[in-house]
């Protein structure tokens, strides 16, 4: 089992951050796959107390759809992490579906708190 830790720091310019802790000074062993293939051009390097994990993302997961990377501990295969981009349509539909789904909640919800103020006086 790995001691290793992955935090977020951001995505800005079509690049993952994020930082690695744990690593005792050893430089660890990262995989990104992206559609079950590495990612290339995946950079590591050594900070104060820790590790900065750079990751460009390809041109093509920039597109309409889901897009997961997952970001993998080479030396023993245990995920450490992911960041999944989203876009276009799926979106769009996806937004739309919640909305419906809370403005129907919301409805079966004020029905009740309305029948209860009447039960109740």
């Amino acid at each position: 089992m790995s001691n290793l830790t992955l935090a977020k720091i951001r995505l800005r310019n079509g690049v993952w951050e994020g930082r690695i802790g744990g690593a005792d000074g050893v430089q660890p062993d990262i995989r990104v796959m992206y559609l079950d293939q590495p990612v290339e051009g995946v950079e590591i390097s050594k900070e104060d107390d820790g590790w900065n994990l750079s990751v460009p993302v390809p041109i093509h997961a920039i597109a309409d759809g889901v897009h997961t990377f997952l970001i993998i501990n080479g030396s023993d295969d245990t995920k450490l992490g992911d960041f999944t981009l989203l876009a276009g349509e799926v979106i769009a539909d996806d937004l739309r579906a919640e909305v419906e789904l809370i403005r129907a909640e919301l409805d079966m919800l004020k029905r009740a708190f309305r029948r209860h103020c009447l039960e109740t006086m």
